[in-house]
């Protein structure tokens, strides 16, 4: 086999494999022979037919398809290989023949390759550096959303539901007096104020008490997933069954215990130190993304479409993840919506686009400017995450594969392009404009941080997207 490659359109590689005539008469034999099973021919038994035969009965052209597939299978990986210097592929080729005769074939595999990157410049750009810090309301914030989170269950009799409880209604949607779909559900639980449902139902569910029935009015948004419910009125029927309030933990030592503390200054301390390292968390990823974004402005890449279709993948995967951890799966939320993976998956295609450039940004500045990671920095950072775990150096070394250390080695390699470009660019300092302090009863009344609204199962009166 001899093999040609030459650039294509859309950061694509054409790689042109021609056989020769004993190749080719090679891999129709073993067509043959992997395939023979599923043809008879009157006066052979099946699977014993001889080759020529079933190409007189079923055309010379029987064995080709699956012929092609064992040259591609059996050369394709090797020109890969051969060619890894001069381009990488990111996806599965698009096959054709160019030329099929007794003299020879010609297979030619279109790949999408890693796609270079033209940045216009990466130094002595204006960017923002960000800087967020904890205050005192913070942890007074954080302390009271998870002191609601534990609180005790208790069931309500003597009055009527408030924001905060969780009320058991059944209800009904109707729009001009017809029900539509979706919109209907039995001892459904509620957490009023949760905002999972459209705006003003829960608010209109307060006020009510066990047996009650009432009408709640409602608008569904502009941007509604249902289009036949986009900006319409629309009334639900309430029938509310039960409640169910809190019963808040008294701050103290008990309680600080019940979290892990021995005291609740040791309790204050320790939440502080957690939102200290998800602020500086936060201040790295959204400076980091600040000035690949700048960069980004004068730099220009042909994204191949298998690579953009790649991320897409990764973030509906995400949403998957952060549905599952709410009891929802991602299926039933696309029937809900009425849409497929497919369909759903193209909502990420811009954000998919920027996330592989910034990638290739990456790279690129990192070949630029020789950044490496050495084996003295890759042996600390393995020794960091063993201690970790508990194991010593040596015996986590044995339960990780090469991929974790390539992962290691990149990280360091991206820890220290961040570092350089932040020395290398004039970094103006944005700093998060907080209130000196917040009121502690209006966190004591909104619960703290309160839950991002999700879509749920079965009813059309959910979802505020």
């Amino acid at each position: 086999m001899k093999y040609v490659t030459e650039p294509s359109e859309k950061s694509t590689v054409k790689v042109s494999m021609t056989f020769t005539p004993e190749e080719w008469a090679a891999a129709n034999d073993k067509a043959y022979l992997e395939n023979r099973k599923k043809y008879a021919v009157n006066g052979f038994r099946k699977g014993k037919v001889p080759k020529h035969v079933l190409e007189l009965y079923y055309g010379k052209g029987l064995f080709y398809e699956e012929a092609l597939g064992i040259l591609y299978g059996e050369h394709y990986s090797d020109v890969l290989e051969k060619e890894k210097d001069r381009f990488t592929a990111v996806g599965e080729p698009s096959l054709s023949v160019d030329d099929i005769s007794d003299e020879k074939v010609v297979l030619v595999a279109t790949v999408p390759v890693l796609p270079d990157v033209e940045i216009q410049t990466y130094k002595g750009i204006k960017i923002t550096k960000f800087e967020y810090t904890v205050t005192d309301a913070d942890v007074d914030k954080e302390i009271e959303g998870t002191r609601e989170r534990v609180a005790e269950k208790v069931e309500v009799t003597d009055r009527a539901a408030a924001m905060g409880d969780t009320v058991k209604i059944d209800f009904v949607g109707t729009k001009d007096g017809e029900a539509f779909e979706g919109g209907t559900a039995e001892g459904y639980d509620l957490t009023l104020g949760s905002r999972s449902f459209i705006p003003g139902f829960e608010e209109g569910v307060v006020g009510m008490k066990i047996g009650e029935k009432k009408d709640v009015a409602v608008k569904f948004p502009d941007d509604y997933q249902a289009e036949n419910l986009k900006g319409q009125n629309a009334t639900f029927a309430v029938t509310l069954h039960a409640i169910t309030g809190k019963k808040l933990a008294e701050l103290n030592d008990e309680f600080a215990k019940k979290m892990g503390s021995e005291t609740m200054e040791a309790y204050r301390a320790k939440v502080r130190e957690r939102l200290e390292k998800n602020a500086a968390t936060r201040s790295r990823n959204e400076t980091e993304n600040a000035i690949l974004t700048e960069i980004a402005k004068g730099a220009k890449a042909e994204i191949p479409d298998a690579l953009i279709s790649r991320q897409e993948d990764i973030s509906l995967r995400n949403m998957e993840y952060n549905l599952m951890y709410q009891g929802i799966k991602l299926d039933d939320y696309l029937k809900y919506i009425g849409s497929t993976r497919e369909e759903y998956k193209k909502n990420f295609e811009e954000e998919a686009k920027t996330s592989v450039l910034h990638q290739l940004i990456l790279e690129k500045i990192i070949k630029l400017e020789n950044i490496t990671a050495s084996e003295e920095e890759i042996n600390a950072k393995v020794e960091e995450q063993a201690k970790s775990v508990g194991k010593s150096a040596e015996e986590y070394k044995k339960t990780i594969d090469p991929r974790q250390l390539d992962y290691i080695e990149n990280d360091i390699k991206v820890t220290k392009l961040f570092t350089f470009l932040e020395a290398n660019n004039e970094m103006t300092a944005f700093k998060e404009e907080k209130p000196k302090s917040a009121p502690k009863k209006k966190a004591e009344a909104d619960g703290g941080t309160k839950p991002k609204a999700a879509p749920k199962k079965k009813a059309a009166a959910k979802k505020e997207d």
